[in-house]
């Protein structure tokens, strides 16, 4: 058994209250910095979706014969980036620069219809 003498005294209110309020501080910045990294996560994965789709389409551009017109066909995009929004806007800008020889640039577009992603190449006759 311990005796206490006068001198001894326990946790007041006041540090009890400043201890919570540090503890408070403390994970308010960790939720915000889990919270910023989570959103950082989310733009990343719309941007790797966005760039492989853009990049698929450029693929299938390329390998399509060359048509002075610019009429190329749309590759088929998969249901589940369709039903996260994900679309070519389409028909691609095409821009005869000389006589075999067109810029081609495809934009990928959200639900809101808003270009997420733009690539361009370049497309020579053969």
């Amino acid at each position: 058994m311990q005796i206490l003498d006068g001198n001894e005294r326990g946790v007041t209110l006041a540090e009890t209250l400043v201890a919570l309020a540090i503890f408070g501080i403390v994970a308010v910045v960790f939720l915000s910095g889990l919270t910023m990294s989570s959103k950082a996560v989310m733009v990343n994965q719309e941007r790797v979706a966005a760039e492989s789709l853009a990049k698929s389409q450029m693929e299938d551009i390329k390998a399509q014969d060359y048509d002075e017109a610019g009429a190329y066909s749309k590759i088929n995009i998969v249901q589940d980036l369709l039903d996260q929004g994900y679309d070519i806007d389409w028909p691609p800008d095409v821009q005869e620069l000389s006589s075999g020889l067109q810029k081609i640039t495809v934009t990928i577009i959200n639900r809101n219809g808003n270009g997420i992603l733009t690539l361009e190449t370049y497309k020579v006759e053969r």
